[in-house]
């Protein structure tokens, strides 16, 4: 695992598809690619996470999460650019505070990989993301308001930032005696493991808040070899591991996949947390699974799963105090 060469791994992601499918050994005709659709949400993926999707399959499930398709230009009843109601959250530049005792900051617009259901992939983060300048203004607001015991960095994806803006954050959060942990939400250490590197490790370790990484895995194929030694090494260092899904239809709806996923998580020291219903963004249409669906797979999965492996099955409502539980039995 060479960790010094995470930021050169992420300038040279596949951002071509033409390129990628060569890489995959597909033909463009074989698939249904839209250039329209690449307009509105760039093509983006390490060759770490291409690596893992199987070669000559346009039915790939890994393939089907970054794939530009005509299907993105569909409309579809109740979807729009701000399904769980961010913009309204905005507190002040870079701030969403949607619920009680916690607050998200939206660190910065990019990521390492453009997955086509993004909830965000609408977002106005040219106007919205949160400059260095800004951080010690947020820090403030965090550090008056006693209420706030929980700090999510999020994005985009947090990881994006360097070690020495991560440190500098870090430090500065570390000093509000009221916060008792820092959250941070990222698909990094999924599709670009060489991103845990040893610098990354101590600012974690050293952290005198707890610290929380939830990943963002959908399927088992997702996770290779160097995913789990990216794991076990966030693991020693005192990070608590959490696992996040979008319910992907063509991807992880059905109870194989789902139980696989469980279980290959656990077995690299992360825990299933939840399985979200998809937030009905534009572009992301084709991906929804029905509700009766996505309750019967939640049964399913119940019946042959520990309870401790059974992600929560949930969808997030513009307005609500909470995410919405969605319960197999009432």
């Amino acid at each position: 695992m060479h960790s010094e060469n995470w930021q050169t791994q992420l300038a040279s992601a596949f951002t071509d598809f033409q390129t990628l499918c060569d890489y995959l050994q597909l033909s463009p005709n074989d698939l249904t690619l839209s250039l329209d659709a690449v307009k509105q949400f760039p093509l983006r993926v390490p060759l770490a996470f291409a690596s893992r999707i199987e070669k000559s399959n346009p039915l790939d499930p890994l393939l089907r999460q970054i794939l530009p398709i005509n299907d993105e230009l569909k409309s579809y009843a109740g979807f729009s650019d701000d399904p769980v109601g961010d913009l309204n959250a905005v507190k002040q530049t870079g701030v969403l505070h949607k619920y009680h005792g916690r607050v998200l900051l939206i660190n910065t617009g990019a990521c390492a990989i453009h997955c086509r259901y993004c909830f965000r992939r609408n977002f106005p983060y040219a106007d919205l993301q949160l400059s260095k300048q800004q951080e010690s203004e947020v820090i403030q607001t965090i550090q008056n308001d006693t209420s706030i015991q929980e700090v999510i960095l999020s994005g985009g994806d947090p990881l994006i930032l360097n070690d020495a803006r991560l440190a500098r954050l870090f430090e500065a959060l570390a000093q509000i005696l009221t916060l008792k942990r820092i959250r941070i939400h990222t698909r990094l250490p999924i599709v670009l493991p060489v991103r845990v590197t040893d610098e990354l490790l101590e600012i974690l370790k050293n952290s005198p808040k707890k610290i929380i990484v939830v990943l963002h895995c959908n399927h088992t194929n997702e996770i290779d070899e160097d995913v789990a030694k990216a794991c076990q090494r966030l693991t020693s260092a005192g990070v608590t591991l959490l696992n996040q899904s979008v319910l992907l239809q063509g991807v992880n709806d059905d109870v194989e996949t789902l139980c696989s996923l469980s279980e290959r998580l656990f077995e690299v020291g992360v825990l299933p947390y939840y399985l979200h219903f998809l937030d009905k963004a534009n572009g992301t249409g084709h991906f929804q699974v029905s509700k009766t669906k996505a309750l019967a797979l939640l049964t399913a999965v119940q019946n042959q799963l520990s309870g401790y492996l059974v992600p929560k099955l949930v969808t997030e409502q513009a307005g609500e105090l909470s995410k919405q539980y969605l319960h197999s039995v009432l």
